[in-house]
């Protein structure tokens, strides 16, 4: 199918995003391609990351590519700890059993302790194996203070029809393994607090009891098969499905629940439990229109698992060349999401425990949507750069249940703002 130069290009690069793979990777140019990038996420009051990106691609002829990734991120602030909002101060035992941290009346509890620092390795290497088909393997190694992971992936696609068609088959194996700092909670084990014991010996004992030795992890594989085809001279159309396989440890060992009594007042802390395996499935479609000003991206996401969670992503970026060097990129996101079959936002002293639980809100009912823009340049050196500023919103929401007499005043559900800004060179 014969293009024009303009529209050929912007969809070869569209093809690039839809594989998955560079743009670099399509260019006949023997020199190592290098991105840079500095991200600043921040959400109001609560966790803020720094993060940076340096990536590194060569072409070394006959398709032979190779693509190399360094992330390094720095999060710190506070973290929701799964506990509600009280109209009195509320006491908590830190993870690591090593002090403790006050909650005024009326706010969400809030673990301020939260800081970590996050290396991550990804190498990858593709060709071609036989004629019309191509190959990629990769390796990915991450590590933080209290989590690690290694995870391995390949990929065969082959194309039909003229190359206007690709189907892709991909695989990939992880294996994660965390140690956090103090072991991890026995489930549903209630915290306890130094103030309850006459003695440091006897509140380090009665920790202990609610602690597990060791470390514990999880395997994550990822089966994924796409068709990619070029419907016309302007349109480009992805659809994936993709089934993901976790076992192991799921729990979050950093998140408790309020157990309360029938005017939601608190009668006990307990640590969450949640199931060790989930199977989750997930549906995308993805098209690109090349427009002659510009290029409209329009994707959808549909997925769900035995947790009970349901989730429909939209998501839309419209690219509009303000000249041959320069463009300007809105971008909306929508995303739904149905709360797992476990998740409660509170347990009652009046029912037994339950076999798994959890209040952590990024489980729950809720809504998300982002706002954002993108401006991009390339400079006379063949060089670019772009800087995109997006604004970004999460709202739970109450799964149904009626809330006692005590909790109706306060905001048992807040809202999570953040704006996530990032500066980006090509070079």
């Amino acid at each position: 199918m014969q293009l024009n130069k303009p529209i050929n290009q912007a969809l070869a690069a569209a093809t690039c995003a839809l594989l998955g793979t560079s743009v670099h990777a399509t260019e006949q140019d023997s020199d190592w391609q290098f991105d840079t990038a500095l991200l600043y996420y921040g959400e109001t009051d609560r966790v803020t990351a720094v993060e940076g990106v340096f990536n590194a691609s060569k072409d070394f002829g006959d398709q032979r590519i190779f693509n190399g990734k360094l992330v390094i991120d720095g999060l710190t602030g506070a973290s929701a700890n799964g506990a509600i909002a009280q109209p009195n101060v509320q006491t908590f035992t830190r993870p690591s059993g090593n002090g403790q941290y006050d909650v005024q009346s009326g706010e969400t509890p809030l673990d301020d302790t939260f800081r970590d620092t996050r290396v991550q390795l990804n190498a990858q290497w593709s060709q071609p194996l036989w004629r019309d088909y191509q190959g990629s393997v990769g390796v990915h190694l991450s590590n933080e203070y209290d989590y690690r992971s290694v995870a391995l992936n390949g990929s065969l696609a082959r194309d039909f029809n003229r190359k206007n068609t690709t189907v892709s088959l991909g695989l990939s194996y992880a294996f994660d393994q965390i140690d956090p700092e103090g072991g991890r909670p026995v489930a549903l084990s209630s915290m306890v607090l130094r103030g309850n014991f006459d003695s440091d010996q006897a509140y380090q004992s009665a920790f202990d009891a609610t602690r597990l030795d060791g470390t514990d992890d999880k395997t994550t594989v990822d089966i994924m098969a796409g068709v990619t085809q070029v419907i016309n001279r302007r349109m480009l159309m992805q659809l994936n499905y993709g089934v993901s396989l976790v076992d192991g440890y799921t729990t979050d060992p950093f998140k408790v629940l309020s157990v309360v009594n029938d005017q939601g007042r608190p009668q006990d802390l307990v640590y969450e439990n949640r199931p060790d395996t989930r199977t989750r499935h997930n549906i995308y479609w993805r098209t690109k229109y090349a427009l002659d000003y510009g290029m409209a991206d329009v994707s959808y996401r549909f997925a769900t698992d035995d947790w009970d969670v349901q989730s429909h992503t939209i998501d839309s970026r419209f690219r509009w060349n303000l000249s041959g060097t320069s463009y300007l990129q809105p971008h909306v996101r929508f995303y739904q999401q149905s709360a797992a079959e476990f998740y409660q936002p509170y347990l009652s002293d009046n029912a037994m425990l339950p076999q798994f639980a959890s209040a952590d809100y990024r489980i729950g009912d809720m809504t998300a949507y982002t706002l954002g823009l993108e401006y991009g340049q390339t400079l006379n050196n063949g060089h670019q750069w772009r800087f995109r500023l997006e604004y970004y919103q999460q709202n739970p929401e109450n799964p149904g249940v009626t809330l006692p007499g005590g909790l109706t005043d306060d905001d048992i559900f807040p809202s999570v703002d953040a704006v996530i800004a990032q500066i980006s060179y090509r070079f």
